[in-house]
């Protein structure tokens, strides 16, 4: 064979494995760093805890949603409403558990001392009549915020949830029963303005149209 001919076509070969390797190391296999810091989730807890970075911002506001916060950014510019709902979210249903279930320590973090009062003559009265209870979510609930605003010092923000809820409750001598029933309901958070501890507590229940 032609020795230039044998060259050149070495030279072919060469070239088409080098763009096959290129095809297969060049890609972006699995997941990538920067994938791996959007998909990380936030801390728990209802809290936001100063201004909130491009990555972490979530999804641009609508129009109703930044009418609804207009009064708390007014004092507070850091309040990210993305971050408040997904703490708020995890608070809703940490919170129904531990009523359900009558966890006290979970719940006394979360709650204002009123709510907490209110909360405990309820599990107090259940536990005196031998009634224990569990609470599972089938679907996750769908949280609004409907108003985030100031009131004197303290920053306001109230929250319209729609759950469904699969309940069994469980009494003395008794098969466990299961009901499955659908809420609407306003929660009121609160938190002071200036306050060391950005977390927010739940200050008031209230029934909500479906």
């Amino acid at each position: 064979m032609n020795p230039q001919f044998q060259i050149i076509l070495f030279a072919v070969i060469a070239a088409v494995v080098l763009f096959q390797l290129y095809n297969v190391l060049g890609k972006k296999v699995g997941r990538q760093p920067e994938e791996d810091a959007r998909a990380r989730p936030q801390p728990p807890g209802a809290g936001d805890a100063g201004p909130a970075s491009p990555a972490t911002s979530g999804p641009a506001l609508d129009a109703h949603t930044l009418a609804a916060i207009a009064g708390l950014k007014a004092r507070d510019p850091n309040f990210d409403p993305n971050r408040f709902m997904d703490g708020a979210r995890q608070a809703h249903e940490t919170i129904v558990r531990g009523y359900a279930e009558g966890d006290r320590e979970a719940l006394k973090p979360l709650l204002t001392p009123v709510v907490m009062t209110s909360f405990e003559a309820g599990m107090a009265d259940r536990e005196a009549h031998g009634v224990q209870e569990r609470v599972e979510f089938p679907h996750p609930p769908r949280a609004d915020l409907e108003l985030a605003t100031v009131e004197g010092e303290k920053a306001v923000a109230r929250v319209r949830f729609l759950s469904e809820l699969k309940q069994t409750i469980s009494a003395a001598n008794q098969e466990p029963r299961v009901e499955e029933r659908r809420t609407a309901e306003i929660w009121t958070f609160e938190r002071p303005l200036n306050a060391s501890d950005p977390n927010w507590v739940l200050a008031r229940v209230e029934p909500a149209s479906a």
